[in-house]
């Protein structure tokens, strides 16, 4: 039974606007995240009764409209988190991240809907929730902090997990990414669920893939931050992407052309996406025209800002 002084009144506005975001970044497996410049945007009111979600661009017309929306079960946290209750909403989403190919929709979703949930908080009396308190809120809807990190704080981010009490304590602090690094997005029309791809990692790995790995996410933050020269060796990865590209044969052999290349490409999360982190302006020739002839969409993006909320509506820029 909820207490009648927690209910929200009925004509509050919110909004959120999160990025889209890359995990991995090669060697970073869980453990690093980039926000890009591609946005969602949801707008909450509160209502009498009942509840109204309506979609708009990316899952418009695939994802339920009901309780089970993933911005609604964020929203619903939330409000549990700072003591309110809602008695009805209409949420509407404009979703601009493609959802199942690796650029964190899932997180942003959850992220949009925790921070409205803020801009409804502070129109009462209730303290909004901190960014300390957004990261550990999604990545518990994500079981791990990496997308919902870069969400929460825009940017480049290093992430990590501590167990207390018995429970995961998510934790992230941001990078200040080199401002020669050129960001681009590959992104294919197939789907990939990340549940589907994570079955394919094997349960234990060898000293030796190890120790690369945790040599190349080492020199990844410094490529990253002072010396991305060193991009090409610093995105190798033997622990997640050679198992999965037997699931995603086309982005595993446009991530080979494009670092044949010279250029430092990853898949992005779980995939099929590619990310790509250049010294340079633009691709090569051959890189562009390999992907637009067998079905990738190659986007320009830069990194992209924290999550963005407000009492009432956010006038997208």
């Amino acid at each position: 039974m909820v207490d009648a002084a927690t209910v929200l009144p009925a004509g509050l506005v919110a909004s959120a606007v999160v990025s889209a975001s890359s995990a991995n970044l090669g060697p970073g497996f869980d453990s690093l995240g980039l926000a890009l410049s591609l946005c969602d945007e949801i707008v909450v009111e509160t209502t009498g009764s009942g509840l109204v979600v309506i979609v708009e661009g990316e899952g418009a017309g695939q994802v339920p409209l009901g309780p089970d929306h993933l911005v609604v079960r964020a929203i619903q946290r939330g409000l549990d988190a700072v003591g309110l209750h809602a008695a009805g909403l209409v949420v509407r989403c404009r979703n601009d991240v493609p959802h199942s190919r690796g650029l964190g929709s899932s997180a942003a979703a959850v992220v949009s809907g925790l921070a409205a949930v803020n801009g409804l908080a502070v129109q009462t009396d209730s303290k909004p929730l901190s960014d300390t308190q957004l990261i550990q809120l999604a990545s518990e809807f994500e079981g791990h902090p990496d997308n919902a990190a870069a969400a929460v704080l825009g940017g480049a981010v290093v992430t990590w997990v501590d167990q207390r009490d018995g429970r995961p304590d998510y934790a992230a602090v941001s990078l200040p990414l080199h401002r020669d690094i050129h960001l681009f997005a590959a992104i294919p029309q197939e789907r990939s669920l990340t549940a589907e791809t994570r079955v394919l990692l094997p349960a234990h790995v060898s000293h030796e893939d190890a120790r690369f790995n945790v040599s190349r996410v080492a020199l990844l933050v410094v490529a990253l931050t002072q010396r991305p020269d060193l991009l090409m060796a610093a995105t190798e990865d033997v622990l997640h992407q050679p198992q999965r590209a037997p699931a995603m044969p086309s982005s595993a052999e446009y991530l080979g052309l494009l670092r044949r290349l010279n250029v430092a490409t990853a898949l992005s999360g779980a995939g099929p996406s590619l990310i790509v982190l250049s010294t340079e302006p633009e691709l090569p020739v051959e890189a562009v025209e390999y992907g637009t002839a067998n079905g990738f969409t190659i986007r320009k993006m830069t990194a992209g800002d924290g999550v963005r909320w407000k009492p009432g509506v956010t006038v997208s820029g």
